[in-house]
């Protein structure tokens, strides 16, 4: 039997207060997006900079995204001793001490120093996750959560756009002319005098966004965020003596389905690199496509805030990007050189109201769980950290298009899946 609608529950806060939660959310996601989004030119940057190959490069999304597997459960419990708000700004706080331990190490081409960093800045991003989606959520009605999330993603993926490309100004110019040089010498002190200095771009960089996150951590905690409460995103009837997470198969599945959700949306925007230098195309240009797939995904939030659920519901939309992405699959492995990597970077597209749609369906009806699930739903992320790893470690041994194409599409079959089951459990009980 399908579970009960929570259409008709109250909402948390009111209409002004709702508006001032997303302005203020939609800022931390620009922040968040832009430093999510360097891991696609940073694989690039420290490749060249720690002399690299690729399987050990992919280590920048592994110790990043592997941060929210660990950290999101002990984020639950951190939020709830401080409040939504007061989290956040921790969050904040601990993503400006990796910055800063990031450019410290790279600095000193210490690479296992940059990649605790990584890790560090993950488990900022994790607590931030943990409480900024579940309260966004459940800010309003349940059914409209897919729409304050898309103005959250496209804040996100705007700043997911310029990151590649500020990146790539101020530390990767003349990449490719690097590149080539490094290849041709052979004195090693001046190989290792010229990776040095590529290395220190960095530090001016990250040491900035360490100062700039840090205060703005203290501009969270000083600003007029309302605290929420986890009474409401209660079922409305039939529901309430659920005593278990393990009562809510929505949570278990939307787990699995944010896992391979991530892993697509990573191989997309931070692979995508990787994959068309595979292909021959020169380094001065495959720096700069993950700003490709950010653009396709700004297309995609923006289409889905229009359409989510004046024309579509967020279980159809859902589905559709899952087939979507799909059909561009397969055609990224049918094609070649740019044609290929055009579709790879329209899989940004598919992927963009994914998060939207899969999170608010994973949390509905948790009530006095929505914490420890939004947890659980957040450690998915550790799917950006592995499916890119096993295309970085398969590719080497056997075609790259081939390895691609058997990542991606099992992992849209089962967001497919996923999206049906949560179709049916919306619907009104018989």
């Amino acid at each position: 039997m399908a579970s009960p609608p929570i259409s008709s529950q109250p909402t948390p806060l009111d209409a002004q207060s709702s508006r001032l939660a997303v302005t203020i959310i939609s800022g931390l996601f620009f922040i968040f997006g832009f430093v999510t989004w360097l891991n696609s030119p940073l694989i690039t940057f420290v490749k060249l900079a720690f002399t690299l190959d690729d399987v050990s490069a992919f280590l920048v999304p592994m110790a990043f995204y592997m941060s929210y597997f660990f950290l999101a459960l002990p984020s639950a419990a951190i939020l709830r001793k401080t409040g939504m708000k007061k989290g956040m700004a921790i969050g904040l706080f601990v993503m400006a001490i990796g910055a800063a331990v990031f450019g410290q190490f790279t600095t000193l081409r210490l690479f296992p120093g940059a990649l605790t960093g990584l890790f560090i800045i993950g488990a900022g991003l994790s607590l931030l996750q943990t409480a900024s989606n579940p309260y966004i959520s459940i800010a309003g009605p349940i059914e409209r959560a897919a729409q304050r999330i898309a103005i959250l993603g496209i804040c996100n993926k705007i700043a997911g756009a310029l990151a590649p490309v500020v990146f790539g100004l101020l530390v990767m110019q003349g990449v490719g002319e690097l590149d080539a040089k490094v290849q041709a010498l052979t004195d090693p002190a001046a190989r290792e005098a010229l990776l040095d200095a590529f290395a220190h771009k960095v530090y001016g960089p990250y040491m900035a966004m360490a100062v700039l996150l840090a205060l703005l951590a203290y501009g969270l905690l000083k600003s007029p965020l309302p605290e929420i409460s986890d009474t409401v995103n209660v079922p409305t009837t039939g529901e309430t003596d659920k005593r278990s997470l393990f009562s809510f198969p929505n949570l278990w599945l939307g787990f699995v389905c944010i896992f391979f959700y991530v892993g697509v949306e990573v191989m997309a925007g931070d692979a995508i690199g990787t994959y068309g230098h595979a292909f021959g195309l020169p380094l001065d240009e495959t720096k700069f496509l993950g700003t490709a797939t950010m653009v396709a995904m700004l297309i995609g939030y923006i289409l889905g805030f229009v359409t989510i659920p004046r024309f579509v519901s967020q279980e159809r939309y859902l589905a559709l990007s899952a087939i979507l992405g799909v059909l561009l699959t397969a055609c990224a492995y049918l094609t070649k050189g740019y044609v290929s990597v055009g579709c790879v970077a329209a899989l940004g597209f598919a992927n963009a109201m994914m998060w939207p749609a899969i999170f608010p369906l994973g949390i509905r009806g948790l009530g006095r769980f929505t914490e420890t699930g939004a947890a659980i739903l957040v450690m998915g992320i550790a799917g950006g950290a592995v499916l890119p790893q096993l295309f970085a470690y398969f590719k080497a041994h056997y075609d790259f298009q081939l390895v691609f194409l058997l990542i991606m599409a099992p992992a849209y079959l089962y967001i497919l899946l996923f999206a049906l089951f949560a179709g049916r459990q919306t619907k009104p009980a018989a």
